[in-house]
């Protein structure tokens, strides 16, 4: 074999490696988030890398850089003393509404809904927040991240324990996995698994964001890799992609949704007699 084709075709294979070292990288960067600091063949940006940049790899600042958006909006650009709200303030107010009428009031006693529906309207809106950041090619994925939406259902759990508590009292709140009617001889049973219960719809609300976020996340990084490993034959998988990343906006509504509804429900349940 012609030595200098051999030395091509190694040349080649090592590139092609190379490729796939990098699109892994930038997938693990924007979507798992786990990778060490100072990697040079890291990419913060589609295909390249600005070092200055790199701090928007993590989560913790994206969740400092998502409430301080959300400060700016509601602090700056949202105006309390329009009569007829218009603007930012019509589409904030918008959301706002739809929290409080759609999430809380079904579930909560009317004086209660009042008091706790800043709560549901913080979920949704920073959940909201990191979602659309993280499908920014600059920015870390922090939904993607099991450590933020876990802390986020931590809090839920906190507000069904002490909302419980608050409302019945330390047996009242235990009474809640006790169930009703049900024969002693079986308590010894039932009483472990509604505790177990209990703990997996917190860990539910956990899991159920990151891994939706996650998933969709993936599927768009992995098609846009085809076009780097393998060209222009890959081309039309860009329409794909395109169709994609708008079904995650629309994901991104959703799952902000589904985890303040969730949550609303299952902080109701440890609250009221009955449910």
């Amino acid at each position: 074999m012609d030595p200098l084709a051999a030395t091509n075709t190694v040349v080649a294979a090592a590139e092609a490696v190379e490729r796939k070292t990098l699109v892994h990288d930038y997938i693990q960067h924007h979507v798992l988030f786990h990778v060490a600091d100072g990697n040079p063949s890291v990419w913060n940006l589609p295909f390249i890398r600005i070092p200055a940049l790199d701090v928007f790899r993590h989560d913790e600042v994206m969740l400092v850089l998502a409430l301080l958006l959300l400060v700016g909006l509601f602090g700056f650009l949202y105006r309390r003393g329009d009569e007829v709200p218009h603007g930012w303030s019509n589409l904030l107010e918008l959301f706002v509404v739809f929290v409080r009428d759609q999430i809380v009031r079904p579930y909560f006693q009317e004086d209660d809904a009042r008091r706790i529906a800043p709560v549901f309207c913080s979920f949704f809106f920073l959940i909201l927040t990191l979602n659309l950041l993280g499908l920014c090619p600059l920015f870390s994925a922090a939904t993607s991240n099991i450590n933020v939406t876990g802390a986020l259902a931590l809090v839920t759990g906190a507000f069904m324990v002490g909302g419980a508590i608050w409302k019945k009292g330390v047996a009242g709140f235990l009474r809640n996995f006790v169930p009703g009617g049900a024969p002693k001889i079986l308590l010894a049973i039932l009483v472990p698994v509604e505790v177990i219960s209990f703990l997996s719809r917190v860990f539910a609300l956990a899991i159920r964001l990151f891994a939706n976020v996650l998933a969709g996340h993936i599927l768009i990084f992995a098609l846009l890799s085809m076009i780097v490993l393998f060209g222009w034959l890959a081309a039309p998988a860009i329409f794909i992609v395109v169709g994609i990343y708008f079904f995650e906006i629309f994901m991104s509504l959703l799952q902000a949704y589904i985890f303040s509804l969730l949550s609303a429900i299952f902080i109701s349940q440890m609250v009221y007699e009955g449910h």
